[in-house]
């Protein structure tokens, strides 16, 4: 079984009025790496050789490497979330690493990032300052990937690995997804000034042509699964997408969201085994509550871990993934009339 290197996947942050800042991502690749599961690493983690974990996190990820926890993204008791997305064709690591850093597989920097820092202002002051994103393989290989986080105040930022340095995108627009470059996705959609949710009036070339139908408004958006085409449709969703009131309905909407961007299982092909890439779970966090929520392809039953209390625990933690199709039966459920109303 070969593990794809042409993955996909996407991510988005939102709000809801009172439950906080969100983010969400899907996972779009062809098969799981090995030991992935829901995994909480607590404070006082020891990683890395000599680093120790000043926060605790959760997230999907793999402990199959030996002292380097890998998340591919998460959220930390300081209301941190965030995580790695693939760059293929523009990913860039340096071969050397820049005096006075630590070395950072960029496979491991998810956790570190979490496990470090409470904010966005902090994640940028660490990879600033305190480590170097070295071209370092862990479980063989050396990934392409560039990463997005979001912290309490809503703030999100875009780290991107080119040839010239490390790109960091503050203030970003809260969407991203892979290759081209976040400067040059966000440029794009330029090309899409005219798209709005207000449907259109009578058509310019026969104006006794009235809409029949929906959605007109949206006209132009691309409905593909490229990178260029989910950042177009996601940033226009952020836009007018109307967030929920309390972390439910946020989380819900928010989940809603990312199936827009989601690759059904059969779309995309590969020359691959196995030969479809398809978004194998969708996760999302708040950084109010530090819940950690997720689906999966076979499973849209929503599941979440609370951080703060996997905190008060303080043991490392592992949670299944995947799940069979979850049904709920409700025929014998009150009938919402009486039995002898047609």
């Amino acid at each position: 079984m070969k593990r794809s290197q042409e993955m996909g996947c996407s991510c988005l942050s939102w709000a809801a009025e009172e439950g906080g800042p969100l983010w969400g991502r899907n996972f779009d690749l062809n098969c799981l790496p090995p030991d992935t599961q829901v995994t909480f690493l607590p404070p006082g983690t020891v990683y890395g050789g000599a680093l120790t974990a000043r926060w605790g996190a959760v997230g999907v990820g793999t402990l199959a490497v030996p002292g380097m926890p890998m998340l591919y993204e998460g959220v930390n008791q300081m209301g941190l979330m965030g995580g790695q997305l693939n760059y293929r064709g523009f990913a860039h690591y340096p071969e050397t690493v820049r005096p006075g850093t630590v070395p950072l597989p960029p496979g491991g920097a998810v956790y570190h990032l979490l496990a470090r820092c409470a904010s966005v202002a902090e994640v940028v002051e660490v990879l600033e300052r305190e480590v170097t994103i070295a071209a370092l393989p862990l479980l063989g290989a050396v990934p392409t990937v560039h990463w997005a986080f979001t912290d309490g105040t809503g703030e999100s930022v875009v780290i991107e690995p080119e040839a010239e340095g490390l790109r960091i995108c503050r203030d970003a627009l809260g969407v991203m997804t892979n290759s081209p470059g976040y400067p040059w996705q966000r440029t794009n959609l330029l090309n899409y000034a005219a798209v709005r949710d207000l449907d259109r009036g009578p058509a310019a070339l026969a104006e006794d042509l009235v809409p029949c139908f929906s959605g007109t408004g949206g006209q132009g958006l691309p409905g593909d699964w490229s990178s260029p085409s989910r950042f177009v449709r996601l940033a226009f969703l952020r836009r007018y997408a109307q967030p929920g009131r309390t972390e439910a309905e946020g989380i819900a909407r928010l989940l809603r969201l990312l199936q827009s961007a989601a690759f059904p299982l059969g779309a995309v092909r590969l020359e691959e085994d196995p030969p479809w890439e398809y978004t194998l779970y969708t996760a999302a966090a708040c950084a109010r509550s530090r819940r950690f929520y997720w689906t999966t392809y076979h499973s849209q039953r929503v599941r979440y871990v609370d951080l703060p209390r996997l905190v008060e625990r303080g043991v490392l933690a592992r949670f299944p993934l995947e799940a069979e199709p979850d049904f709920l039966d409700i025929t014998e459920a009150p009938l919402a009339f009486p039995s002898d109303r047609v």
